[in-house]
């Protein structure tokens, strides 16, 4: 959830900065209910439900990736490398190998 934004203007570079301040306390404590509901091995499933990551991560793991935002195919990669890492194990509901 977004709780600030700042538009500051560079005068050595000549431009324009927004700076975004976010919150993922919600979305963290609504991935550990999911954790709780869904279980460790979510048994007989050919479908699972691997993590929940807010649109604004996804959007900056995407950006730092070099990745375009229309290119889904890229973007499910990047998301996949990213849910592997262990600083992203928050967002992580399935804690099984994909």
């Amino acid at each position: 959830m977004k709780i600030k934004e700042e538009i500051l203007y560079d005068n050595v570079e000549d431009k324009l900065i927004i700076k975004k301040t976010h919150d993922h306390t919600p979305e963290m404590a609504r991935i550990r209910e999911l954790r709780e509901i869904c279980g460790v091995e979510q048994k007989g499933a050919e479908k699972k439900l691997i993590g929940a990551v807010p649109l604004d991560v996804i959007a900056q793991w995407c950006k730092e990736a070099g990745v375009s935002w229309d290119d889904s195919y890229a973007r499910g990669e990047v998301i996949k490398q990213r849910l592997g890492m262990s600083e992203n194990s928050g967002f992580r509901v399935w804690k099984g190998k994909y």
